[in-house]
């Protein structure tokens, strides 16, 4: 049961539900999760009402716990018995109810073991407590059956001090007397209920420890409780003098300035001079300066403490800063990211909520009330973008950079480059701050490439890289992309870790001396241009003397280019190279392409070419000044590494044409598919034998000089495999196979394309699938795929026929099969709701 939105527990619940505070570093579910593993339970339905994607996003599907965790979400209130009943298809067998915001360690193999020896349709936990007021009293016989039910009563009405625990074992047969058009109480409602049909419900009363977390004073207490060990829990870190936790790369200069029982998280820091007292919890990357004190007190992630500042039995949340001799009093409670300026009190019981800042020398004597919620997902696409300065801020890029820091080990090495608008710079200055901050060195390129930075990963083993450059669709929009070793984009994987680390506010924080170093490599530009001409057949270019056309379309690969144009003999006449950082040096991809088709036509130039702004992808013109779409020349260059007798991989993502294996039916070339993503295709790029990567969108890959796009090495590579081929570009690519394949979009509501993806594999059972990445479905007259969006409430359908009627007939065909489930299931929400 997580769907507690635990309004007494704010501040400290205003950004996440209440299942989430933390005890001892973890949240209080996953204590719970942990329990449930214990005792043998693996699978797991989570009931979620407040703030779900909080919840979702840390447990995911259990895997990291050993454990499957299904969802089911109330949309409106329901009450306890309500929202059990909400997930009653699945639970067709004998199942235990359990809050996720209460701590305990109770025996619930016993529980289980008693329920199927005495037959009952429920089983309650109960246990005796000194003050039952605040609870549901529960009286049993000598055999443990219920007798009575009383909701919080009065000293006049207690007749036994064993109370309901939330912790139920029930038969799924109950859940019929659940109404659904209302909300229902297990212990109100539903148990009275069936103690009055003469139902057999028994009470078995517990030793171990159980606290409810209702409020702060509570929430203090578990923490405390946890550190003496009245709560058996799995505490990480390293245990030293008994009760005194550390977690890893904590800081301490002085072990004899923590007084125990106390825990410290990954990463806190604890300057010289100041001390952490009795029943101090400090969770990740808590600093306390010089001085600063804290005792019986629960501190979370990444808060700051400064000089001479005091926190004494009071709860801060994540990412406060604390400013010298600062004092938070006894009882107080501070929300997120509380700024408390130098010298101010925060005098006891008060509470202040997130984002507020307290002035210099203030003293609060009232609680100061605002609230706020969390951001949303982080990474979409390729990369981090936004609208600069209202999605993406330089606060926002500073914790971003800070997240892929902590992500890194300290000492990492990152290379940053950046496109030339004075945007970019705005927020690739506040990355390298942010990197810096946890310990990681920056190489700063300034103004190249994305490929110079990864070419650097490469061949001088950087650890990771970013680049910041405008959207294609948006000049509004900026866009920070992030590669890691050897030149790939980051990886599903790392960037799960950066997420984390960003919502989770645990950042690692570099002392004085431990901040990362800036440096400004030299000559970054002569080594990659080298590099390339090494691993191109220099002589044979030259021998062709091509002339082309080269639109930069402002981008800084006017810096390169030349440095290869050079020695390979190739004539160049170009446009729109990078002038400047303002806005104006700015020009569309159309503009570039109309630009290029006139110089194509002026001097009878080869071919000419066009690069996007960040130097990455390639648009091809021919010699008649004729536009290459980009499928053809996803084509074109597959046909001619076919025709040089090349042996080895070729890696395109799942929804490419499968022109490309005709093409290479015959040759020594053998197709690789991958998920349709970039990370994906630059990650099977990498691996051995793979010689050539691309997708249609102008991206190509060549992965023995670099394992990701790059224009510059694209067209060196493009004029390599020309040279010795005396056709045309045209008449090279009027001889390609013309690509039959449709795209179609399709809007389907986040919360169905689950439904979608499941009804679909199971009606499509029977028919060939390939399900790599989405539904493909493969037939005699072609395939059809329908592909989840990860970033929109879209699915996308791709077919591909013998000809272009076959290819619409099969994406109809798929398209009124996911519209029919869509519509179907909207209409049995309806008729539920």
């Amino acid at each position: 049961m997580a769907g507690g939105e635990g309004t007494r527990l704010r501040p400290l619940t205003s950004n996440q539900p209440k299942p989430m505070v933390p005890v001892v570093g973890k949240p209080c579910m996953e204590r719970i999760l942990e329990l449930l593993k214990q005792h043998g339970f693996d699978e797991v339905i989570v009931t979620v009402a407040f703030m779900p994607q909080a919840i979702r996003s840390y447990f995911g599907d259990g895997e990291g716990l050993g454990l499957a965790i299904e969802y089911s979400v109330e949309e409106s209130p329901l009450g306890t018995a309500g929202s059990v009943r909400l997930a009653s298809d699945k639970l067709d067998e004998t199942f235990l109810v359990i809050s996720g915001d209460a701590l305990c360690d109770v025996d619930l193999t016993e529980l289980m073991r008693i329920h199927r020896e005495r037959k009952a349709a429920v089983t309650i936990g109960l246990k005796s407590v000194d003050n039952p007021l605040e609870f549901g009293i529960v009286v049993t016989d000598e055999d443990g059956r219920i007798e009575r039910f009383l909701e919080k009563p009065s000293w006049g009405q207690v007749f036994s001090d064993t109370i309901n625990t939330g912790i139920y074992v029930l038969e799924p047969e109950v859940l019929r007397h659940i109404p659904d058009d209302r909300p229902h109480d297990f212990s109100k409602e539903l148990f009275p209920l069936l103690l009055e049909m003469g139902r057999p419900l028994y009470g078995h009363i517990f030793d171990g420890y159980w606290q409810d977390i209702g409020n702060l004073d509570q929430f203090r207490q578990a923490n405390f409780d946890a550190l003496d060990e009245r709560v058996r829990l799995n505490i990480p870190g390293i245990r030293l003098r008994g009760n005194v936790w550390l977690g890893e790369g904590v800081d301490v200069d002085d072990l004899a300035s923590i007084e125990g029982p106390a825990f410290l998280g990954n990463y806190c820091r604890i300057a010289p001079d100041a001390s952490v007292g009795a029943y101090s919890v400090l969770s990740a990357s808590v600093t306390l300066l010089e001085r600063a004190h804290t005792e019986r007190s629960v501190i979370d992630a990444s808060t700051h403490i400064g000089r001479s500042a005091r926190v004494e039995g009071a709860v801060v949340g994540r990412n406060c800063d604390i400013r010298a001799h600062a004092h938070v009093q006894e009882g107080a409670a501070l929300g997120d990211e509380v700024t408390l300026g130098p010298q101010s009190a925060v005098l006891p019981s008060v509470r202040i909520y997130p984002y507020k800042e307290v002035e210099t020398g203030a003293q609060i004597h009232e609680s100061l009330i605002w609230e706020s919620r969390a951001p949303s997902r982080l990474f979409v696409e390729d990369g981090v973008s936004g609208l600069v300065n209202v999605d993406l801020t330089p606060e926002t890029a500073v914790r971003l950079a800070a997240a892929l820091g902590t992500a890194l080990k300290r000492g990492a090495r990152v290379v940053a480059s950046r496109e030339s608008p004075t945007a970019c710079r705005m927020i690739k200055r506040a990355m390298v701050s942010g990197l810096t901050s946890t310990g990681v060195n920056v190489a700063d390129l300034r103004v190249l490439p994305a490929a110079i930075g990864r070419h650097l990963l490469k061949t001088q083993g950087y650890d990771a890289g970013f680049h910041v450059g405008v959207s294609l669709t948006d000049p509004e929009m900026v866009q920070i992309r992030f590669c890691e070793q050897p030149g790939i984009q980051l990886t599903p994987q790392m960037q799960k870790e950066v997420e984390k680390h960003f919502t989770r506010h645990e950042l690692r924080r570099a002392a004085f001396g431990a901040v990362g170093d800036i440096a400004y490599p030299a000559r970054v530009r002569e080594s990659y241009a080298q590099d390339l001409l090494a691993a191109l057949e220099v002589d044979a270019v030259r021998e062709r003397h091509f002339r082309i056309v080269v639109d930069y379309g402002c981008s800084s690969a006017s810096f390169v280019l030349p440095l290869v144009l050079g020695p390979l003999g190739v004539a160049t006449v170009s446009a729109h190279e990078f002038t400047s950082d303002s806005p104006e040096s700015m020009t569309s991809l159309r503009e570039s392409l109309d630009q290029a088709k006139r110089l194509v036509s002026a001097i009878g130039a080869d071919l000419g070419v066009v690069f996007d702004r960040a130097g990455e992808r390639l648009f091809l013109v021919d010699e008649q000044a004729h536009e290459v779409p980009l499928e053809r020349t996803l084509l074109l260059f597959l046909r001619l590494l076919g025709s040089n007798g090349r042996r080895g991989k070729l890696a395109f993502p799942i929804t490419v044409t499968s022109r490309v294996e005709e093409i290479v039916k015959g040759s020594r070339l053998e197709v690789i598919r991958t998920p349709a993503s970039l990370a994906e295709l630059t990650r099977a790029a990498a691996e051995d034998g793979v010689i050539f990567a691309g997708a249609v969108g102008g991206g190509y890959v060549f992965p023995e000089f670099l394992p990701a796009y790059g224009a510059v090495a694209s067209l060196c590579y493009l004029l390599q495999l020309l040279a010795p081929v005396e056709k045309p570009l045209s008449e090279l690519v009027s001889e390609l196979p013309t690509s039959t394949l449709v795209h179609r979009r399709l809007h389907c509501p986040w919360s169905l394309k689950g439904t979608v993806m499941r009804v679909l594999t199971e009606r499509l059972r029977d028919r060939k699938l390939d399900l790599l990445d989405g539904i493909k479905v493969l037939d005699r007259r072609g395939w059809s795929q329908v592909l989840p969006d990860p970033d929109e409430p879209v699915v996308h359908i791709y077919a591909e026929g013998k000809t272009r009627e076959a290819s619409n007939e099969l994406a109809d065909e798929l398209r009124s099969l996911v519209e029919e489930i869509i519509e179907g299931s909207e209409a049995e929400t309806r008729v539920s709701s």
